[in-house]
């Protein structure tokens, strides 16, 4: 099992390596951002990406679930060419189609979502792009069958590097405010869908399976509505905000937002490596063991990056944007609730997946985007932004009840429940000590206290609670027992330490090449400007601009 979980988080360190360089150079040109473009303006994009997740949704009809699953099932070569082949006409086809028709009635939607004329072109450019990226999963999910996380991170870095250059030189250079931010996106896909050919040209081929099509909508097609319902419960509380408030608000929200979705650093990369990792092992006699370790250890990083994002959330905000901006503070601790109950929902609904029960998705979902909806109607109207913020939570909490107890009905699993409820308890006290420190602060100083008291209290309140095992106390005593050996050895000799082989390879394959979530997914990549984008996983769903990336999400893999 060590090797196993070795091995998942190894892989999980290299799918998140560029997420998480793009964000801090995210974050670092926030304050930048903030003076080029307004509160309205964040709202127009805000709305743009509740249009493109949807589309994105629709323009995969599933298949990229079904493509992930029924890879593992190909023998050969040529089995592998029919599949991709197979799909990638198929969506060709209905896709095309449904693009000829959104730009035929383009005018009419762009003037009913925004309330004003003038958005046609930019709504228009956005569903183009959509429309190309809807093809990316083939070769990216090649790569995380095949297991080189190294190219995938290389590529989807790259993607995201791209992106926030383009992002820079055209909304702060040029000026060209929310339509820079567009034709950043429209560029930046035009130069990787020429490198991502490499990828895919070997596997298509003019031939066509209508047996493959149909098991491979029979299980992708009971995720279309649910990967529509999980963009709802994600963008859908935007499009009622606006329409009982404004851009401003709907902008407001949307930064605050971007910052909670942070947390989606860590789940974005965990996600693009738990799919192949329970995938590979769900045969093994001791998989529900492994699944049962990383579901306690992945709940006990989320809550500690939940309490830390809580309590510096209002120092962070004062320190990273402008006063316009400063009602964003309240709304980050609840979105971040929200990715915490979301990643609850990754880890404790896979036995879905393994068992090809997918059907019962929509059923999630469905309830999930409801209470969404009508917890927005009753909050929003009263309490505007935090209302919102409030339905969020809530969402994504009856999406993790409702996904876990369908997914115990066809694949029963036992899981640490007693040490979850400490890992909780633990968070709360860390967060709960921070308003110990003075409000009065420089931004800067409160965000540095208020963080390292909760890194520092978090991991001493759970050995008070007595969450570690014994034999996880003396796994960490042997390693800070050769730590400080090897320090000796080297301070003795004079040395420095040898730099491992391996650690350059893996610097030099991220550095060399330029690097791009979605989602996320792969295909949609941040730039620090994006206002949040949705939490439903898929590596189309990077982070965008003010902070995060949504998944998107990637709903299948």
């Amino acid at each position: 099992m060590l090797a196993r979980l070795s091995a998942l988080f190894k892989n999980l360190a290299i799918y998140g390596l560029g997420d998480v360089a793009t964000q801090i150079l995210s974050f670092l040109l926030l304050p930048l951002y903030v003076h080029f473009l307004t509160p309205a303006d964040y709202g127009v994009i805000s709305l743009i990406t509740t249009v493109e997740v949807v589309a994105k949704i629709l323009f995969r009809w599933g298949v990229d679930a079904s493509y992930m699953r029924l890879a593992y099932d190909c023998k050969t070569d040529l089995d592998r060419q029919r599949l991709t082949s197979t799909l990638f006409w198929f969506l060709t086809a209905t896709n095309g189609v449904t693009l000829l028709v959104l730009l035929l009635a383009i005018r009419s939607v762009a003037s009913h979502l925004f309330g004003a004329p003038g958005y046609a072109l930019l709504l228009g450019l956005v569903l183009v792009n959509t429309f190309v990226i809807g093809f990316y999963f083939l070769p990216f999910h090649q790569l995380r069958i095949q297991e080189r996380p190294r190219q995938f991170a290389a590529l989807t870095t790259g993607r995201l590097f791209a992106t926030l250059i383009a992002r820079l030189l055209l909304i702060v250079v040029f000026q060209l405010g929310v339509l820079g931010f567009v034709l950043a996106d429209i560029i930046v896909t035009a130069v990787f869908t020429l490198v991502l050919a490499r990828w895919l040209r070997p596997l298509l081929r003019p031939m066509f399976s209508k047996t493959i099509l149909i098991e491979a909508l029979r299980f992708g097609l009971p995720r279309l509505p649910h990967g529509i319902a999980q963009q709802i419960t994600a963008v859908g509380d935007r499009y009622i905000l606006s329409l009982f408030t404004g851009l401003r608000d709907v902008g407001v929200y949307s930064i605050g937002a971007s910052f909670g979705l942070a947390l989606k650093l860590f789940l974005s990369a965990f996600e693009t490596a738990w799919a192949p990792f329970y995938f590979g092992i769900m045969k093994e006699p001791d998989a529900k063991a492994t699944f049962r370790v990383v579901t306690t250890y992945g709940v006990a990083v989320l809550v500690l990056l939940e309490a830390g994002l809580a309590a510096i959330a209002t120092d962070l905000v004062r320190l990273m944007t402008r006063p316009e901006f400063y009602d964003a503070a309240a709304i980050i601790p609840w979105v971040g609730l929200g990715v915490l109950f979301n990643g609850v929902y990754l880890l404790t609904s896979i036995g879905l997946n393994i068992t090809k029960s997918t059907k019962y998705y929509p059923v999630a979902t469905g309830i999930t985007a409801a209470v969404s909806v009508g917890a927005n109607l009753l909050l929003v109207p009263r309490f505007g932004a935090l209302g919102a913020a409030w339905s969020n939570a809530a969402a994504y909490a009856t999406l993790a009840g409702v996904a876990f107890v369908l997914s115990q009905r066809v694949y029963p699993m036992r899981y640490e429940y007693g040490r979850v409820l400490r890992l909780i308890a633990a968070g709360l006290g860390a967060y709960l000590l921070t308003w110990l420190v003075p409000s009065t602060l420089p931004a800067w100083l409160g965000l540095l206290l208020r963080g390292s008291l909760v890194c520092a209290a978090y991991p001493a309140l759970l050995l008070m609670l007595g969450f570690y095992h014994r034999r996880e106390l003396a796994f960490v005593a042997r390693l800070i027992a050769g730590a400080r050996a090897k320090a000796a050895t080297l301070a003795a000799s004079g040395r420095a330490p040898a730099v491992r082989e391996e650690s350059v390879e893996a610097a030099g394959a991220i550095v060399e090449v330029p690097l791009a979530q979605d989602d996320e997914d792969p295909d949609v990549p941040g730039s620090g400007l994006h206002p949040a984008e949705p939490m439903a996983a898929s590596p189309d769903t990077a982070g965008r601009p003010g902070l995060a990336d949504q998944t998107g999400r990637r709903s299948a893999s």
